[in-house]
C-alpha cells in the first residue's frame, strides 16, 4: 500500500524544524499515525496489545525510557500514559534540540493530567480525515492559497472531473485513508457506519472513563446530523432527542455527551463572525452545527447515495461539511479560522475563512448553479457593508474581504463581473 501524501506532510516537517516535539491530534483514522511514520526515526505505539501493559507500568515507574530511540521518536496514543506530556517537555529541554518526539493523540487530555502547557517546546498541529485532492478526487487545477496571493489569477474555464452523483458518493464514503484500497463500493461505506458505531459504543466512554449510554450518543449524533450547517439551538437538539421516544435527555446529560464527541474530534462547530457592520442586535450569534466529515452525518443518519440522490436539498447541507473539511486542510499551515455571518435581514456568508496573516474570504457553498447568483449577491453585499462602515469609522478601519467564492457541485470555474469566483469545489487544492 503506497502512502498517499497529505497536506499535512509539509506542515509536520516545518513544525519539526522550529521545535523539540509536535502533538498531532485529529479524529481517529484520519491518517495520523500513517503521516507521522513517513517522518519517524523509531515508533512506540501505546496500544499494541502485545506490549501495551509493559509500557505502561514503565510509564508510571520511569517514562523516560519509553523517549529512548532514533529520532523523531513517535509515540502512538500518548493520552493512554498522560505523564508522557511532561516527560517529553523534559526531555526536549535537557536535549535542547528540534526534532526530537511527535506525539499522536485521538482524543484531547483533561489539563489537570499534565503539569506543564509545553508552550515554546511541543507544537500542535490537528489533522482532519482526507480532502477530496489528497483521496485523488480533485483535480487540484485552482491552488487556494495561490487565489490568495493573486485574486486576479484567471480561473476561466477550468473544469472538475467530478459529477454530482459522485460527490455525493465521496461525501458518504468520507476521507477515511482505510476506504483508498477497498475495492467494493458498498464495502467502502462500511467504513464511515463503523466509525459512527465504535464511537457511540466505545469511545464516547472511554475518553474519559466515564459511561455513557450508547444509544443516548448515537441519538445526539443523529439530532446532530439531523441539524448539521444551522443554528439550531441546544434545546432544539434536545427537543428533538426527546421526540424519538425512545431516551429521555436533560441539558446537563447533553452537554456532556457533547463535550466527550468534542473531545473525541467528532463534533466541531463553528462559531460566528461578528465584524462591526450592522448593529449588535442585528448580527445573529450562536454555534453552527458541524462535523469533523461529512460522512459522520450520512452515517448517523442512516442514509446511502441513492438516498441522497433524490434528496438534494439535505445533500446542500452534507455538502458544506464537505467544504468545511477541505478548506481546513488547505490551509493547515497558515492556522486558519473558520466561522460564519448570519443576520436578521437574511444576509449571510455560509463560511469565512480567516487566515493568521488578517487575510480572509467570504464564502458561499451552493451545490446548484441555480443557486449561484444569491450566493455571490450576498456575498457582494456583505464587502459593500464593510466598505460603507470603513467611510464611516476611518480611523478604525475593517479589512475588506481579500476572495469572495461561490463553491458549487458544478462542472466549470470563472470569475463574475463583480469579481466573485464560482469554483468547484473539485477543483480546489491547498
Amino acid at each position: 500500500m503506497s502512502y498517499l501524501k497529505r497536506t499535512a506532510d509539509m506542515v509536520l516537517a516545518q513544525h519539526l524544524e522550529a521545535f523539540g516535539a509536535v502533538l498531532i491530534e485529529g479524529p481517529k483514522w484520519c491518517g495520523k499515525t500513517t503521516t507521522a511514520e513517513q517522518m519517524a526515526g523509531s515508533v512506540i505505539k501505546l496500544q499494541d496489545t502485545d506490549m501495551r501493559d509493559e509500557y505502561l507500568a514503565t510509564a508510571a515507574t520511569k517514562p523516560s525510557l519509553l523517549l529512548n530511540g532514533a529520532t523523531p521518536r513517535l509515540i502512538d496514543e500518548w493520552q493512554d500514559a498522560p505523564v508522557l506530556w511532561d516527560a517529553v517537555r523534559t526531555a526536549v529541554d535537557k536535549r535542547m534540540a528540534p526534532g526530537q518526539f511527535i506525539l499522536t493523540g485521538s482524543n484531547t487530555v483533561d489539563k489537570a493530567q499534565i503539569h506543564h502547557s509545553g508552550t515554546g517546546r511541543i507544537s500542535k498541529l490537528n489533522m482532519l480525515p482526507m480532502s477530496l485532492w489528497e483521496s485523488g478526487e480533485s483535480n487540484g487545477k485552482i491552488s487556494l492559497m495561490e487565489l490568495f496571493d493573486n485574486p486576479n489569477l484567471d480561473i476561466d474555464g477550468i473544469e472538475s472531473n467530478l459529477s454530482v452523483e459522485e460527490l455525493i458518493f465521496s461525501a458518504c464514503r468520507g476521507g477515511w485513508p482505510a476506504t483508498i484500497n477497498i475495492k467494493s463500493d458498498k464495502a467502502k461505506l462500511l467504513v464511515a457506519r463503523n466509525y459512527v458505531k465504535t464511537v457511540c459504543a466505545d469511545d464516547v466512554s472511554r475518553v474519559d472513563g466515564v459511561a455513557r449510554d450508547e444509544l443516548l450518543a448515537r441519538m445526539i449524533l443523529r439530532s446532530y446530523a439531523r441539524n448539521i450547517s444551522t443554528l439550531a439551538k441546544k434545546t432544539s437538539l434536545i427537543a428533538d432527542v426527546a421526540a424519538s421516544g425512545e431516551i429521555s435527555c436533560t441539558e446537563p446529560t447533553f452537554d456532556d455527551y457533547v463535550g466527550a464527541l468534542r473531545r473525541l474530534f467528532v463534533i466541531c462547530d463553528i462559531d460566528a463572525w461578528s465584524p462591526a457592520i450592522r448593529s449588535k442586535t442585528a448580527i445573529r450569534g450562536g454555534l453552527k452545527r458541524a462535523f469533523i466529515d461529512p460522512s459522520v452525518a450520512v452515517a448517523a443518519l442512516g442514509l446511502t447515495p441513492e438516498a441522497l440522490m433524490t434528496q438534494l436539498n439535505t445533500f446542500g447541507f452534507i455538502f458544506e461539511q464537505m467544504c468545511i473539511r477541505d478548506f481546513k486542510a488547505y490551509t493547515l499551515d497558515f492556522e486558519p479560522h473558520i466561522s460564519y455571518y448570519r443576520d436578521r435581514y437574511g444576509l449571510e456568508a455560509d463560511l469565512v475563512l480567516h487566515l493568521s496573516d488578517g487575510r480572509y474570504a467570504l464564502i458561499e457553498c451552493k451545490l446548484g448553479s441555480r443557486d449561484i447568483e444569491e450566493g455571490a449577491t450576498h456575498l457582494v453585499e456583505l464587502k459593500r457593508l464593510v466598505g460603507e462602515h470603513n467611510k464611516k469609522e476611518a480611523q478604525v478601519p475593517l479589512r475588506e474581504p481579500d476572495l469572495l467564492i461561490v463553491l458549487t457541485g458544478g462542472k466549470m470555474a470563472y470569475t463574475r463581473p463583480d469579481g466573485v469566483k464560482i469554483i468547484p469545489l473539485a477543483c480546489l487544492k491547498n
